[in-house]
C-alpha cells in the first residue's frame, strides 16, 4: 500500500492538470496567482474553485455539465489528487484543473476578480474548531480577496451544525442569502447541478441523512 501511494506521488509531477507549488509562499504569490486563464487554461471563461475536493468527483461533475467554465479542485491529499487528476485525463476532461495545498493560504494563489463561483461539497464541519470551518468569517474574508462581485458561494453537507453555524455567520455578517434547504433532493431547487453526488454523499444518503444545501453572497464590504 505504502509503495502504491509513493507510485501515485511521483505519478502526480508528470499530470499536466495538476498543481503541486513548491515555493515559499508566505514571503510571494504564487506564479499563476492572476493568469489562471491565460497560462493554465488558455482561454477566459469564468473560473470556477471547488475547496476540499477530495477525489475530485465534483469538481469533475461540474466540469462534465458546464463546458463554458473551468474548474479548479483544491485538497491538500495526494492521493485523493491522484484520483481526480487521473480521471480527468482518462476522460478527456480539458477544463478542469486540481491545485494541492493548504486552503488557509488560499490568497496566495488567487489574485482580485479571478474566480467566479465556489463549491464547498461536504467539508470537514470541525465541530470542535471554529476558525478552521471553511465558511468562518476568517475564510470568507480569504475569499472576498479574489473572488467577483456578486460571485455566488455553494455550500452543501449532511452535517447540521455547519449547515446552521453557517447560516448564522451569513446572517450576522449580512451577507446576501439567496437560498436554503434542508432537504436538497424535496426541493425546489434541485437540478442536474446540484444532483451531482459524491461516493460519500450516496453513502449519507442510503444512510438516511437528509442533504443540507444553501447558496449566498458576500456583502458589498470595501475590499
Amino acid at each position: 500500500m505504502a509503495k502504491r501511494k509513493l507510485q501515485k506521488f511521483a505519478e502526480l509531477d508528470t499530470f499536466p492538470n495538476v498543481i503541486q507549488p513548491k515555493f515559499n509562499f508566505i514571503e510571494k504569490d504564487f506564479e499563476l496567482k492572476g493568469h489562471w486563464n491565460k497560462n493554465f487554461f488558455k482561454n477566459s471563461k469564468p473560473l470556477v474553485l471547488e475547496l476540499g475536493c477530495g477525489k475530485g468527483e465534483y469538481t469533475l461533475g461540474l466540469a462534465k455539465k458546464n463546458s463554458e467554465k473551468n474548474f479548479i479542485g483544491i485538497d491538500i491529499k495526494g492521493a485523493r489528487i491522484w484520483r481526480g487528476g487521473k480521471t480527468a485525463i482518462d476522460e478527456k476532461i480539458t477544463n478542469v484543473g486540481f491545485l494541492r495545498i493548504q486552503i488557509e493560504w488560499i490568497e496566495k494563489y488567487f489574485a482580485e476578480n479571478e474566480v467566479d463561483e465556489i463549491w464547498i461539497t461536504f467539508p470537514d464541519p470541525q465541530p470542535k474548531k471554529e476558525k478552521k470551518r471553511l465558511t468562518s468569517p476568517i475564510f470568507l474574508e480569504k475569499y472576498r480577496k479574489f473572488l467577483k462581485p456578486n460571485a455566488i458561494i455553494h455550500l452543501k453537507t449532511d452535517h447540521l451544525l455547519l449547515f446552521d453555524y453557517t447560516i448564522e455567520t451569513i446572517e450576522k455578517f449580512k451577507h446576501n442569502l439567496l437560498y436554503q434547504t434542508h432537504d436538497l433532493y424535496n426541493s425546489d431547487c434541485v437540478d442536474d447541478i446540484l444532483s451531482i453526488q459524491t461516493h460519500y454523499e450516496q453513502l449519507f444518503r442510503n444512510e438516511g441523512y437528509s442533504i443540507n444545501y444553501l447558496s449566498f453572497q458576500l456583502n458589498e464590504k470595501n475590499k
